[in-house]
C-alpha cells in the first residue's frame, strides 16, 4: 500500500512545504515594510529643513525641505490618473533658489481642460515640499510626445537634462503665492505599496487546497487499490 501513495506524499508535502515557505517570506517582506514606512512617516512629519547640499536618495527620500526662489522657464506635463485630485498632469517646473540652485518642482495637478492655460508669471514663491526619487518609469514607459509636451512619468534626468537642474524633484506640499490652476499632491505614505499580507495569505491558501487535494489523490488511490 506505501508504495502506492508513497509518490502522492513526497508531491503533497513538496508543495506544501514551498508554499509555505513563500508564505512566510512573505511575512518577513511584511515586517521589512512597516519598518520603511514608519520610518517615512517620521520623515514626513519631520520639520522642513532647507535644501541639502548633496542628494542621497537611501538617507533622504521623502524628507522634507523648504525653499524660497522662483519658477524659471517652461513646464512639463506628466499625463496621470488615480490621484487624489483626479485625472490631469503633474506641471514639473524649474525652480531657482534664492542661492542660486536649480531642482524639479512636481508643483501639482492640473486639470486636463486646463493644460493650454497660460502659466502665472514668474514671482518669489515659498515652498515647502519633499523629496522624491520616482519610480514611475520603466522599460514599457512610452516616450514623451514633445511636441504636445505630454510626458508619461517623472523621469528625473530627463527632466532635469530639457530644464538644465539638478537631477532631483521635490513634490510641492505648499506654495505661497499658489498657482491658481494647479492641486497640490503632497506625498503622504498612502502612496507606498504594502500588499505582501495578502500575498501570504494567498500563499498559504494555496498550501492548504495543495494539502486538500493531496489527500483527495491518497484517498482515490486506495480506494482504487480497494476495489
Amino acid at each position: 500500500m506505501l508504495r502506492k501513495i508513497w509518490f502522492p506524499i513526497l508531491l503533497g508535502l513538496s508543495g506544501v512545504g514551498v508554499l509555505v515557505s513563500l508564505g512566510t517570506w512573505q511575512l518577513d517582506r511584511l515586517e521589512w515594510k512597516q519598518e520603511i514606512i514608519a520610518e517615512v512617516g517620521g520623515r514626513l512629519t519631520a520639520p522642513a529643513g532647507p535644501l541639502p547640499d548633496q542628494f542621497d536618495e537611501a538617507s533622504q527620500e521623502y524628507t522634507r525641505v523648504n525653499m524660497q526662489g522662483t519658477t524659471d522657464g517652461p513646464e512639463l506635463h506628466v499625463l496621470v490618473s488615480g490621484t487624489a485630485a483626479g485625472t490631469g498632469y503633474r506641471v514639473i517646473k524649474a525652480f531657482q533658489t534664492t542661492q542660486g540652485r536649480r531642482v524639479l518642482i512636481d508643483a501639482g495637478l492640473l486639470p486636463l481642460a486646463g493644460k493650454d492655460t497660460p502659466a502665472p508669471d514668474p514671482t518669489h514663491v515659498a515652498v515647502t515640499g519633499t523629496l522624491v526619487w520616482p519610480d514611475d518609469v520603466n522599460s514599457s514607459t512610452p516616450d514623451p510626445d514633445l511636441a504636445k509636451n505630454i510626458w508619461f512619468g517623472r523621469d528625473v534626468v530627463a527632466m532635469s537634462a530639457t530644464l538644465n537642474t539638478e537631477p532631483v524633484m521635490i513634490v510641492t506640499s505648499t506654495m505661497r503665492p499658489s498657482d491658481p490652476r494647479l492641486t497640490p499632491l503632497p506625498v503622504d505614505r498612502a502612496g507606498i505599496k504594502n500588499d505582501h499580507l495578502e500575498y501570504a495569505i494567498t500563499w498559504f491558501g494555496l498550501a492548504l487546497v495543495w494539502a486538500v487535494m493531496t489527500l483527495f489523490l491518497i484517498f482515490r488511490t486506495l480506494r482504487t487499490k480497494d476495489s
